[in-house]
């Protein structure tokens, strides 16, 4: 039988019978495969996620991978049967940013799949197909279920550009962290830091080509005078923060040489103490910050993917059914080192 997941409220959630939307003009509909679950998805179903960037009662599932199944009038057939993922971002496609690319800065306002439109974790979704990145044929799609993720952070490399030679670090050891090493060890740096609060992160930040890897205490990532706990290397050229709070974007910033880029991806908490501006206009730094992925950004990662440079399979650790939606959740928030990346499949 075709199942979905929907949250009703904060809290309360149901597993209910899917029909499938026949594909609209312009659409297609895919087949899910596996669908990933990450800290916004749990801010869903806590009822955390900020004013105007939810809208229940909702399908959550904004990771995904699938098979393409049946398209719409002026879509492509070729497309079916093909193994895709897809764009989060509902865009307009007509304004200013959309024109340039810029499409999770779209002014006409937030529409994002899992969020405030339909989401995977369903049977099957659809969606615009204009939103879709084609696999190649033999690609893993549990493995493609987390990138977009991936994607997000390859928007974060790029802003980066990071070049050859050049010493770059990653603060930060979770999902994004990870895949921020990926990102920027296929770039050829003179050296890879990789900083975090977890050890038993360290090897595998070196599996994926950290050259060096230091843990601070969690949460005291710099003292509350501006010193560091631990002292950390201050002239790298790049840095890329994926760890979501206040202290983690400070302790990547002093881990930067003077006019050193720093691109922040993690969401800390409202009100959060933030950057010193003093500090970022004295050492002129170039800060770059991330909230979604552009399509150039998931073109980069589906390459990337395809050439075998990025792999998110060590980054699943559970696999579960649909229907175990309220236990994936709670694994997602127990904080057991152990728990990795959680999929669930339809």
């Amino acid at each position: 039988m075709s199942t979905a997941v929907v949250i009703d409220a904060p809290g309360e959630h149901r597993l209910t019978a899917h029909e499938p939307r026949e594909p609209e003009a312009g659409e297609a509909l895919v087949r899910v495969h596996a669908v990933g679950i990450c800290g916004s998805d749990r801010e869903v179903y806590q009822g955390n996620r900020p004013d105007g960037y939810v809208r229940y009662p909702l399908t959550p599932g904004h990771e995904w991978s699938g098979t393409v199944e049946r398209v719409g009038a002026g879509v492509p057939e070729s497309l079916v049967g093909r193994k895709v993922v897809g764009e989060g971002f509902r865009n307009c496609q007509v304004c200013d940013r959309c024109h340039a690319g810029e499409t999770t800065l779209c002014t006409a306002g937030y529409e994002e799949t899992g969020f405030t439109q339909p989401g995977a974790m369903a049977t099957t979704l659809t969606l615009p197909a204009r939103l879709l990145h084609v696999l190649p044929d033999d690609a893993d799609l549990t493995a493609a279920a987390l990138l977009e993720p991936a994607a997000c952070i390859a928007a974060a490399a790029l802003k980066a550009n990071a070049r050859p030679g050049e010493r770059v670090a990653v603060v930060g050891t979770g999902t994004l962290g990870m895949f921020a090493v990926q990102f920027l060890k296929a770039g050829s740096p003179a050296e890879l830091l990789v900083v975090g609060t977890r050890l038993d992160r360290d090897m595998l930040s070196r599996d994926f080509g950290a050259t060096d890897f230091r843990t601070i205490p969690h949460s005291r990532l710099r003292s509350s005078g501006g010193t560091p706990i631990q002292k950390l290397p201050d002239d790298f050229d790049v840095v890329i923060e994926t760890a979501g709070s206040a202290s983690a974007a400070r302790t990547a910033a002093s881990l930067l040489r003077r006019g050193g880029r720093l691109v922040l991806t993690g969401i800390p908490a409202p009100g959060a103490e933030g950057l010193d501006p003093t500090d970022l206009v004295v050492r002129q730094l170039e800060v770059h910050t991330v909230f979604g992925a552009p399509p150039e950004a998931w073109a980069h990662t589906v390459r990337v993917f395809g050439a075998g440079l990025l792999n998110p399979s060590p980054l699943v650790t559970h696999e579960l059914p649909l229907a175990e939606f309220p236990q994936a959740i709670e694994l997602v928030g127990s904080g057991d080192p152990k728990v990795g990346k959680v999929l669930l499949r339809p």
